[in-house]
């Protein structure tokens, strides 16, 4: 039987420790949280991921995991205390991996390209990828989804933790650059899912209000810029 002494090392605005925090509510698995700050790396930190030195970290047992995904999958196969994350179909499940790598590879670093563009047109060009990315994903909603409401089924699955950890800085990208990147008619199926994905009692503690995220967010790049300069 697995043990229960449970920690994420992480930040609350950060997309890549939602993951983690969303598997082990599917899962209902307590944890610990312990908050790193940005800017700086604990002791802990260091010590449990000293290859990467990068945030989320579980720690199980005394055993560190590192890399968002990879924690994700770990958390399925060592918890059976709620309904599976990862596809049981093996042809479903390299799908969903397709797709989450995908997300982490293409389509959140064209997202990010959106905060740094200068200018109209260059924000106009920025969005381009991201659009087309999400059209995309709405083919690959239609796919895996079946007609249900989630990309896992009637549940909370892999690709939707790897998707949905996103939806905060989708708003916030929204909100600072006065676009819309969720539209209702290119994206129907996408839209709708973002909705039930948010209000999903795994999700809506732990995804941030968006006014909050969009502070952080303009601390955060203000830091960049410093630190940069310097």
């Amino acid at each position: 039987m697995a043990g229960n002494d449970v920690k994420i090392l992480g930040a609350w605005p950060s997309p890549y420790v939602m993951r983690p925090r969303i598997a082990l509510n599917i899962k209902s698995v307590a944890y610990d949280f312990l908050e790193e700050q940005f800017g700086s790396k604990s002791e802990l930190l260091l010590k449990s991921n000293p290859v990467y030195k990068k945030i989320p970290v579980l720690i199980h047992d005394g055993n560190p995991i590192s890399e968002s995904l990879i924690i994700v999958q770990y958390i399925d196969q060592v918890w059976n205390s709620g309904p599976s994350i990862l596809p049981s179909d093996p042809y479903d499940r390299a799908i969903a991996r397709f797709w989450a790598t995908y997300i982490d590879d293409k389509w959140f670093p064209a997202m990010r390209g959106i905060a740094a563009a200068q200018g109209e047109d260059a924000k106009k060009a920025a969005m381009e990828p991201v659009v087309e990315g999400l059209v995309l994903l709405e083919d690959a909603f239609n796919n895996c989804s079946k007609g249900k409401k989630f990309f896992g089924g009637d549940k909370i699955g892999y690709l939707d933790i790897a998707l949905g950890c996103f939806l905060g800085w989708i708003r916030v990208t929204e909100k600072l650059n006065n676009v819309k990147l969720l539209d209702e008619a290119k994206t129907p199926g996408l839209y709708k899912w973002a909705e039930e994905f948010c209000a999903d009692s795994a999700v809506k503690d732990v995804m941030p209000a968006t006014d909050k995220l969009a502070e952080a967010a303009k601390v955060i790049m203000a830091k960049i810029r410093a630190q940069a300069s310097s």
